[in-house]
């Protein structure tokens, strides 16, 4: 019966995997379906990928004939991807990354830079273990090119999913994604403090908590984030509303410098604004927030070979996450480097 069943399966299935065997697509047609995707518009589409309507129109009747499923709806408000068209756009995209990625590589060698890695952060990295992985990486290989883009977790996911990102150092919130996404820690949970100027009218205050503080401006992180919605959760635990006197931002030398030249307070990893107490130019209100924030980790792509440069940022950032600090000096690029 099961050889029988398989038999079946193997029969309906063989046409389609005949199909997909056929199907060699170029890259001015992978451009023009991702461009499809993003404009959701036959003719804007045609447009941005530099065709006639009529020949984008057969293009994609083309590329859909040799797969042999729709890959877009037409509708009155324009087009939509089918589910079909959702799994081949996404693909497009890893693939015209990776091309791009492969350009890029051969222009840094041609120019005597021997690899690039494309590293992702959060807005707020929480951590001198970037910095620390990033000058030890210049420190050792200055033939790397190093590219860092800040930016929101979910659009960094984004990024690393379609190849633009090598790897982000962040959280990984989304256990739908999680499948595409190969997660390793580097940092333990995080301790937070709530924090104001030195000049402060409360600096210096003892026993202070969250209570005390309802009637004072703060700066929170933006809504849906995973802090400000743990703050929530602290301030309904302890029967006082949100304060409502609020700057909405992540951008950790944007809160730092607020924080130094006016009366506002904010709630942030320790980590973040441990040199500007030290230097007395922030003072802590609260010690041990009880913010339950867990540590972050380096993600990358499943299934996917790291470029050699990307490999030694991996490696930077390892040894970051279990090795003290330490002041380095970068040196001068003086011959091309071979990236192992």
């Amino acid at each position: 019966m099961k050889s029988r069943i398989l038999e079946t399966v193997s029969a309906v299935a063989a046409p389609h995997v005949h199909a997909i065997a056929r199907l060699h697509l170029k890259t001015r047609q992978l451009t023009f379906l991702v461009h499809l995707d993003e404009q959701r518009c036959l003719a804007r589409a045609a447009e941005a990928a530099g065709l006639t309507q009529p020949a984008a129109s057969k293009l994609l009747r083309q590329v859909e004939s040799s797969l042999d499923v729709k890959l877009f709806e037409r509708h009155a408000r324009g087009v939509e991807p089918t589910g079909y068209g959702e799994i081949l756009v996404r693909r497009a995209r890893q693939a015209l990354a990776e091309l791009r990625t492969a350009r890029d590589e051969i222009a840094a060698l041609k120019s005597g830079l021997s690899g690039h890695a494309a590293l992702g952060v959060v807005f707020d990295p929480k951590s001198s273990l970037i910095t620390t992985a990033i000058a030890r990486m210049k420190q050792r290989h200055p033939g790397v090119l190093v590219s860092i883009e800040i930016e929101s977790s979910c659009r960094l996911a984004q990024r690393l999913l379609q190849g633009e990102l090598d790897l982000i150092v962040g959280r990984l919130h989304d256990a739908d994604g999680a499948d595409d996404f190969v997660y390793e820690p580097l940092a333990a949970e995080e301790p937070h403090v709530v924090v104001a100027g030195a000049h402060h009218p409360l600096a210096g205050r003892k026993a202070l908590q969250l209570r005390h503080l309802v009637e004072q401006a703060w700066i929170l992180p933006p809504a849906g984030s995973l802090v400000r919605n743990k703050l929530s959760g602290l301030f309904a635990q302890q029967g006082v509303p949100l304060p409502n006197n609020v700057v909405e931002t992540s951008a950790a030398p944007l809160i730092n410098a607020l924080l130094q030249q006016s009366t506002l307070i904010a709630a942030v990893a320790e980590e973040t604004v441990r040199p500007s107490c030290q230097a007395g130019l922030l003072s802590v209100l609260v010690r041990n927030l009880p913010l339950g924030v867990a540590g972050f980790g380096v993600i990358t792509r499943r299934d996917h070979k790291l470029s050699p440069g990307a490999q030694l940022m991996l490696k930077m950032l390892r040894e970051a996450a279990i090795q003290p600090r330490e002041k380095l000096t970068v040196p001068r690029l003086q011959a091309t480097e071979v990236a192992a």
